[in-house]
């Protein structure tokens, strides 16, 4: 919480942060809101995910999420940062090590995907890649429209199976997880 800043946390359980953080996401592009909260998991398996539009890794604060990661991942070995539109509003990944960005990659639709894309696919991406019959480079000028629109909706619905892949996913908690600590509602440093 110190090398991002946050302040002012409260006691919250997953249930709880789900609704305040799932609403605050929901707020309009000018709602102070929408950037101000961010829910910081108890330890899970050994990571801590803090999850909130705060931390989206193609959003407007980008580059903050970019530069977040590589000092957490220079101090702990990983980070990753995560988007995903559970309406079918795609999805974007930044994984981080040792304080360099490896990977990150948006599918959300917009005009600045492409410019977003930095280092090669990941072994999980290298393998939906192939089960399309597209090259694990992510080269995808040879690909027929037909393999353009699979990859564009395997895509779409990604971060998640990334987040597993590469650490924790909301998604895929369950009571066998060994869980250390409690989970808090804290302040963003653009509400302090």
């Amino acid at each position: 919480m110190e090398i991002l800043g946050l302040s002012s946390p409260r006691p919250l359980t997953f249930a709880e942060a789900q609704e305040v953080i799932d609403a605050d996401g929901h707020a309009g592009p000018g709602d102070p809101d929408r950037l101000s909260r961010v829910f910081v998991t108890p330890e899970v398996d050994g990571w801590i995910l803090v999850m909130g539009a705060w931390c989206d890794p193609c959003g407007e604060r980008r580059e903050e999420v970019v530069s977040s990661c590589r000092t957490l991942s220079a101090r702990y070995g990983g980070a990753q940062a995560y988007y995903f539109g559970a309406q079918g509003d795609g999805s974007a990944w930044l994984v981080a090590e040792h304080g360099r960005v490896v990977r990150r990659y948006a599918a959300t639709g917009e005009p600045d995907d492409e410019s977003l894309a930095h280092g090669h696919p990941l072994r999980y991406e290298q393998e939906r890649l192939l089960e399309l019959g597209l090259p694990v480079d992510g080269d995808l000028r040879t690909a027929t429209a037909e393999q353009l629109d699979e990859w564009t909706v395997a895509a779409f619905e990604m971060a998640p199976e990334i987040a597993a892949v590469c650490g924790v996913s909301p998604f895929t908690l369950t009571r066998d997880m060994r869980v250390r600590g409690t989970g808090v509602l804290a302040m963003t440093p653009l509400m302090t």
